[in-house]
């Protein structure tokens, strides 16, 4: 009778194991699917009907993506990938460039896409943010190869 006894109470913990885990299942599934229909909610492609008031110009997180979002972090990346590109850009415009009577590097756009073309072909588009924080200086609003090859660019800092 005792081995009787001691082979079923293993049987029973086994059932209670089984109980447990499916219990923690079921309230894993419903903690998934009440995560899933509050983001469905946010979803602007879902069809659910319900409308979240909209952030109106002005106000803070106006045109800005969720904090600790995946596209808060791309754009975080691109940002530091950006400034890193117009931080090399000046460092050889330094490096090729002539100092002028007031002190400021310059170099000529011509020489410049020459020498930079083989470090990156976005020289332009470097060169207009550099000129958006106010690093550089160049006169006319895009700059061409072959048409702009000698508009002075300016390192201001």
């Amino acid at each position: 009778m005792e081995t009787d006894e001691a082979a079923a109470q293993p049987n029973d913990d086994r059932a209670e194991t089984c109980t447990v885990s499916v219990k923690g299942l079921t309230e894993n599934w419903q903690k998934w699917s009440n995560d899933h229909c509050e983001y469905q909610k946010h979803n602007p492609f879902s069809n659910d009907k319900v409308i979240l008031p909209q952030i109106q110009r002005g106000q803070e997180g106006y045109s800005r993506p969720l904090e600790g979002s995946k596209t808060g972090q791309r754009g975080k990346d691109a940002h530091s990938h950006i400034s890193s590109e117009v931080t090399e850009l000046c460092q050889v415009i330094r490096e090729i460039g002539v100092s002028g009577d007031d002190g400021r590097v310059s170099v000529r756009f011509g020489m410049l896409f020459e020498r930079y073309v083989t470090i990156s072909n976005k020289l332009v588009g470097v060169l207009l943010r550099a000129r958006k924080q106010g690093l550089v200086h160049f006169e006319g609003e895009m700059l061409w190869q072959g048409r702009d090859d000698g508009v002075l660019i300016t390192l201001l800092q």
